[in-house]
């Protein structure tokens, strides 16, 4: 700095100090401590009111402005005290400002120059600003009232008592202190609401107004709100001070002041709208946090709720009641069917009484109406807006690369949706169309299972006289697999009735192309009047040369008229549980010899039993599903099947199997994991 532009100091006792500081917000109050130290050392604690105040302004400005380091220099002498600040931003070289304190004749002009320089001019004895070839710096001077120096008495030390007020109507230093330290009160559930009142009341009193007013929008519909208010209102004709808060959208407001027009008032009330607006920044930063933080929990529910039903219809209904009333007033989903023709799937109102008339708005047709956009929409895959009289915009629905529809939003009462919003409906809009296409793809793989699995089974046992035939088949939990449990009655050449019951190991196509496979080769050698052992045996090398991995367990019966009214039975067993023999006096016993399962070994043994069912005798084939159905830890078993069954004697074939499906389905409170096959073999003779 030089001579002409420093300033005025020196003298006996004189301390000098230098800090360089960072351009961190903790910066004006490092710099406060250095001249509070350096004042107390000088004893002059007169000053501190005015040095500090000037010091955080000066300080604050570097470093929002400039954006550099900062140095800051404390000169301190027996008359006084002058502070530097020296930032290092480049920037134009403009005129040296420096002199006296300008009287009040020149406030309006030095108001100009923005309000740090208004307070350094008020409460310095001397001021300037120097710029140098690696900065600019602004020095203030403070002389001690008395013989001693040129300024006019100090305020002196902040006290409670002291007015706003000095006797020529300027804000006095105190009252400038008090209004830069009041802050929120960290601990309130409101604090914005007090800090407000408070920081007006404080400017008001300052500039002498008669009353003011903070009015502020949060952008939440509920308009315009007075957020503070001191004195009483404007009376009519005045002409008042309206200073803008310094907010973003969708917050906006404005401070009021009642007050005469003088060179502090504006200045003041920008002050004063500054710092609420910095809080209201603070508050408005945090609200947006907290909803986003609320939406992303919103969009994680919504997912996992969608992601639970492959129902297709239940899954359009739930969209509409996850959008209303949280998103928008109502809301439509239209599904596109297969000739490109737009269908109401579902839909909800905030006021159910207003569902008819909705329903009618979205089936007008022409080129104005809800129903041409919802096209639109579908067509060009956009966002399209909807006019009245059900406001709102339309966003496709596309899963895939396939247009599956539409999702319609009507806008909520008080406010439109904002950014926020719109990207949280469109990720629900995505969320849902894939939702309903995975229902949709699940649906057509259950179709198709059913399918697949009926062409397995026979539409109905035969009828015969004398012999009664009953089946109970329950398909695993999961009805989009395919079981590879299967069961047949087929005539063989000879007059007998051929009973077949098998489980191919697995689940799913794979498993259903064995189970077809065996299915059909069985038709196939019974029908050209092959053994059975020989047709297992067959059987057995046509799976061994298929590989795969695939096996398959056999229970063949063959069954005939016996001797009287007793009917013969030539038992084959391949690796399948024993059947059980339900006689029709009571009791129930295991028969049959297990043997080896078809498709691992290249021979394989099948022991054959004889067995003679009497008048009311059963017998009952069953697959593992029945007897590993478990319940925890504990398997149904074949303990438990045997006692199921003894119970049912005397019973036909069809209460027996209805009684047995029904024990093992009761079991456990879980879908079944395999599939339950039973098939019953009863002398009906009389």
């Amino acid at each position: 700095m030089s001579a002409e532009a420093g300033p005025a100091s020196g003298g006996a006792d004189e301390r000098v100090r230098r800090v360089r500081l960072p351009a961190d917000r903790r910066t004006p109050a490092a710099a406060r401590a250095l001249v509070r130290t350096m004042l107390l050392e000088a004893r002059l604690p007169e000053l501190l009111n005015e040095a500090l105040l000037l010091t955080t302004e000066l300080t604050t400005n570097a470093v929002e402005h400039a954006r550099t380091e900062l140095d800051i220099e404390v000169d301190t002498d027996r008359n006084g005290l002058t502070v530097t600040v020296t930032d290092f931003a480049s920037g134009p070289v403009d005129e040296l400002i420096v002199g006296v304190r300008n009287t009040t004749s020149d406030i309006t002009e030095v108001a100009a120059r923005g309000r740090g320089l208004l307070l350094v001019d008020h409460f310095s004895s001397r001021w300037g600003t120097t710029y140098l070839p690696t900065g600019k710096g602004v020095w203030f001077r403070l002389d001690r009232p008395g013989p001693g120096g040129s300024a006019r008495p100090s305020a002196g030390p902040l006290r409670v008592a002291e007015p706003d007020r000095t006797g020529d109507g300027t804000p006095s230093a105190a009252a400038m202190s008090e209004l830069m330290q009041l802050t929120p009160d960290s601990y309130a559930d409101e604090p914005l609401p007090e800090f407000a009142t408070g920081l007006l009341t404080r400017v008001a009193e300052m500039v002498g107004a008669a009353g003011g007013t903070v009015r502020l929008d949060r952008g939440d519909g509920l308009g315009t709100q007075v957020f503070a208010r001191y004195g009483r209102p404007p009376r009519e004709g005045n002409e008042l001070l309206r200073v803008p808060l310094a907010v973003h959208r969708p917050y906006s407001g404005e401070l009021e002041l009642d007050a005469a027009p003088s060179a502090y008032a504006r200045p003041l009330a920008v002050l004063a709208a500054e710092r609420l607006s910095l809080h209201l920044e603070n508050d408005r930063l945090r609200r947006a946090d907290v909803r986003r933080s609320t939406w992303l929990t919103f969009l994680a529910e919504a997912s996992e709720l969608l992601a639970q039903s492959l129902d297709v219809e239940l899954t359009m209904a739930l969209v509409p009641q996850l959008v209303v009333p949280r998103l928008g007033q109502w809301c439509a989903v239209h599904t596109t069917d297969e000739w490109g023709r737009l269908r109401l799937a579902a839909s909800s109102h905030a006021d159910e009484a207003m569902l008819p008339q909705l329903h009618r708005i979205l089936q007008e047709t022409g080129p104005d109406s809800i129903q041409s956009r919802l096209r639109e929409a579908s067509r060009n895959a956009a966002q399209v807006p909807l006019g009245g009289p059900m406001e709102g915009f339309a966003v496709p629905l596309i899963a895939r690369g396939q247009r599956l529809g539409t999702l319609a939003v009507g806008r909520h009462q008080r406010q439109r949706h904002d950014p926020d919003e719109v990207s949280v409906l469109e990720d629900v809009a995505r969320r849902a169309a894939l939702a309903i296409e995975n229902a949709r793809i699940h649906a057509e793989r259950r179709r198709v299972a059913q399918t697949l699995q009926q062409s397995l089974l026979p539409p109905v046992l035969p009828v015969v006289e004398g012999i009664g035939f009953a089946a109970e088949y329950v398909p695993t939990g999961d009805d989009a697999e395919v079981g590879g449990d299967f069961y047949d009655v087929l005539p063989l050449p000879d007059g007998r009735w051929l009973v077949v019951v098998g489980d191919v190991s697995g689940k799913g196509v794979q498993a259903a192309a064995v189970t077809g496979l065996v299915r059909d080769v069985i038709r196939v050698l019974v029908g050209d009047g092959k053994p059975l052992p020989e047709v297992l045996g067959r059987l057995n090398e046509t799976l061994v040369e298929r590989g795969g991995g695939r096996y398959c367990t056999l229970a063949l019966a063959a069954v005939a008229p016996g001797d009287g009214d007793q009917l013969d039975v030539s038992l084959h067993l391949a690796g399948h549980d024993r059947p059980v023999l339900l006689h029709g006096g009571g009791g129930a016993t295991f028969v049959g010899a297990g043997g080896t399962a078809l498709g691992l070994l290249d021979t394989i043994t099948t022991p054959t039993a004889e067995l003679t069912l009497k008048p009311g005798d059963a017998l009952i084939f069953y697959t593992d599903g029945v007897t590993e159905r478990r319940r925890g830890r504990e398997l149904f078993g074949t303990d438990r099947l045997r006692e199921s069954a003894a119970p049912l004697a005397g019973y036909s074939a069809d209460v027996v199997a209805a009684r047995l499906r029904a024990a093992t389905i009761a079991f456990s409170v879980e879908p079944p994991r395999d599939d339950i096959a039973i098939l019953v073999l009863r002398n009906d003779t009389p």
